[in-house]
């Protein structure tokens, strides 16, 4: 089969664009001749900011210049170059996009760009359109995540080195909320007590969320100081930018504080952990012994939990080709005696019965017992996730690389 039509619309592109020139600088250092032809072609006025991102620490640069572009690098190597077209409150200008992509405006539309490109757009994620170009990336930044399909909607255009998706922006660097929650003390080193309390201010002013399959934010130092796990972690969520906070403490290594996205974070090996008697203090312990418990399960298809001598099943259900949910249901007492009799099996069946009731829909008989659509469906999830985390499909996941790891 012949490329000669692929070819010609790269070579469309080459020809209509700049971009080339923002393609060949990134990888390369800040004194290099090719991203020194990129800053003259933006200007000479800009401001230079730098910061230390996560622990193991690297530096993080932005160029920002008065004409609209950004040179972004990490570690002197550039990640990043940045087209604003829209003006915002921290830059002082916009490019003329029609001097960068000839046939495009600074009201460019998705579609627009699809012209000028020759090239249909993929998505990172339902709000992140972007485009595979010479090796490289560009990322199309729209207001609040929608709007492509209308005039005015474009904030700026990223062109990127990762695929998006599976690094954090590299603009993230300076996230209003997350960016600066590390605490550093003595040395510059990280100060573990320091961030914790930094990092539960914020999540209890609601500027992050916790992911309940980790080690809770509260529980990290005293499992941690009890040496029962060679590594300890848990994982918070910025409400801002979506990056995934990977705060870790080792029992032989330094700690650390790493921004990741979720297909690197659900990666990360973590032990089993340990039964609250053997690190928690007396409150924890009391607080356990109140909270849900893990009983049995089915991979793929239920979990049972308990609290207070009550019964939950929390079953899986197909909602269409593309999606499933769960629904948490109290055992009524015909349930509870038919367990008792039949124990695990008795479960799976009713689980089945679960699924084919389609309980997302009103008419359900299960719909108004789910209790992940009541008015406390939120402590719900968080109360099931935390009770079943040693039991997961990603806790099986994660324990050999563990192992591997020797960790």
């Amino acid at each position: 089969m012949s490329n000669a039509g692929t070819d010609g619309a790269q070579e469309r592109w080459r020809a209509l664009t700049r971009l080339p020139m923002i393609l060949e600088a990134l990888t390369l250092s800040e004194e290099n001749p090719v991203v020194r032809r990129l800053a003259q072609a933006f200007g000479d006025e800009f401001t230079a900011r730098e910061r230390r991102v996560g622990e193991p620490a690297y530096r993080s640069r932005r160029l920002s210049f008065v004409s609209g572009g950004e040179i972004m690098l990490h570690d002197d190597a550039v990640v990043a170059v940045l087209l604003r077209v829209a003006p915002s409150a921290d830059a002082s200008g916009s490019v003329d996009l029609s001097e960068w992509m000839t046939g495009t405006s600074n009201d460019a539309t998705l579609d627009d760009l699809k012209n000028v490109l020759d090239a249909a757009p993929r998505f990172a994620d339902i709000g992140t359109p972007y485009f595979a170009i010479g090796g490289g990336y560009l990322r199309a930044n729209f207001r609040n995540g929608q709007g492509w399909k209308d005039a005015g909607n474009l904030l700026s255009l990223t062109v990127t080195v990762d695929k998006p998706g599976l690094a954090c922006r590299p603009e993230d660097d300076e996230c209003p909320t997350c960016s600066d929650l590390l605490v550093r003390g003595a040395n510059d080193a990280l100060d573990v007590e320091g961030t914790v309390n930094s990092l539960t201010t914020a999540l209890i002013a609601g500027a992050l969320t916790e992911d309940t399959h980790w080690v809770r934010l509260a529980d990290l130092r005293p499992l941690h100081d009890s040496g029962l796990m060679a590594r300890v972690e848990t994982q918070l969520t910025c409400t801002t930018c979506r990056r995934i906070i990977c705060f870790t403490l080792f029992r032989d290594a330094s700690p650390a504080f790493l921004y990741r996205v979720m297909n690197d974070a659900m990666r990360h090996p973590l032990e089993a952990i340990p039964p609250v008697e053997q690190w928690g203090d007396d409150d924890r312990i009391a607080e356990d012994r109140n909270a849900m418990h893990y009983v049995d399960h089915e991979p793929g298809a239920w979990f049972l939990v308990e609290q207070k001598e009550t019964l939950y099943l929390d079953a899986r259900y197909v909602v269409s080709s593309m999606a499933d949910d769960s629904a948490l249901i109290r055992l009524d007492e015909v349930e509870l005696e038919a367990y008792r009799a039949n124990g695990h099996e008795y479960l799976s069946r009713l689980a089945g019965r679960i699924n084919q009731g389609s309980p997302h829909r009103d008419t359900s008989e299960f719909y108004p017992r789910n209790l992940y659509r009541s008015d406390d469906a939120k402590s719900y999830r968080a109360a099931v996730s935390t009770a079943i985390v040693n039991h997961t499909w990603l806790a099986r996941q994660r324990a050999p690389r563990a192992e591997e790891e020797g960790q």
